[in-house]
């Protein structure tokens, strides 16, 4: 069933404008001190507050949950969020095709990175950061990777091959969360003027009709991609942004979303909240997993 894009509200607009223009997720009054706490594990250090949770993640390895907030990186086990590596707050993060973890935002104290970062790279799960590109010019509120793509939105969209080389690129608005698609093949983009979409690396876009204004975006494979739109529904197309089908229910103040496939299962993880959801029936039901 192909639903229409609803135009949004200028208030509704106004809200995701302001967001982007801050580089912040949904909800910007979350995003100082919240005092959300973690309790540390071997490789967490001391406890720390989580704060504002800005990405989710699986690991395709470990196969945990990880999610980036302003305290740093932490790992969803049983017992909740457990802290790993040491204090940065993650404004931006992403795993790329080859396993290794990226991110970009500010160093916390007692962290030998620059400020801010740039683009830094994990190869250990996120117990320790190497420095890859722009550090001290870069601050990536929009971040995402895929097969031989990275690209970030620092105030410009840039483009890159390897994460060290950049092209600068026009969009048409200002991203508030980059989506590659696992082959690089396609690139999407929220905003608040709506979903856009590039095939050509950001030289050319054009904007995807959704159901709602969407806040973020995250693709199963090539063909699946998995929102999470203002009035707290998942949406999903099948079809790389062509037709899309809303959720049968509001989930809370959704903020950020990962989705891969599981055998022939579609799942999807969602920060609500500032807790984490998981659901395989586009939100019908769901499992907080803390």
């Amino acid at each position: 069933m192909t639903l229409p894009h609803t135009t949004p509200s200028r208030s509704v607009r106004r809200l995701l404008t302001a967001l982007v223009a801050t580089g912040s997720a949904l909800l910007l009054a979350a995003c100082g001190t919240d005092p959300t706490a973690a309790s540390a594990g071997a490789d967490g250090g001391p406890d720390r507050p989580m704060g504002h949770i800005h990405g989710i993640a699986v690991d395709p390895d470990a196969g945990h949950v990880v999610v980036a907030a302003h305290g740093g990186l932490y790992v969803v086990g049983d017992d909740g969020p457990t802290p790993v590596g040491p204090s940065i707050d993650l404004m931006g993060f992403t795993i790329g095709a080859d396993g290794a973890y990226l991110a970009s935002g500010h160093p916390g104290p007692g962290t030998d990175l620059d400020q801010p970062v740039g683009l830094v790279r994990s190869t250990d799960g996120g117990r320790t950061w190497a420095a890859v590109s722009r550090g001290g010019e870069s601050d990536f509120h929009g971040l995402t990777a895929a097969e031989g793509l990275v690209a970030g939105f620092d105030g410009e969209l840039r483009v890159s091959a390897d994460g060290r080389e950049w092209e600068t690129r026009a969009v048409p608005s200002a991203p508030h969360v980059l989506a590659a698609a696992p082959s690089g093949a396609r690139l999407l983009a929220t905003t608040a003027d709506g979903l856009l979409a590039t095939d050509d690396r950001g030289a050319s876009w054009r904007t995807v009709d959704t159901p709602e204004l969407l806040v973020a975006v995250d693709w199963a494979d090539d063909d699946t991609v998995v929102g999470v739109g203002l009035t707290g529904r998942i949406v999903v197309s099948e079809d790389a942004g062509a037709t899309w089908a809303s959720g049968p229910r509001e989930l809370g103040e959704l903020s950020a979303v990962h989705a891969h496939r599981d055998g022939t299962s579609l799942v999807v993880l969602v920060v609500a909240d500032e807790g984490v959801l998981r659901t395989t029936d586009q939100g019908a039901t769901s499992t907080r997993l803390w």
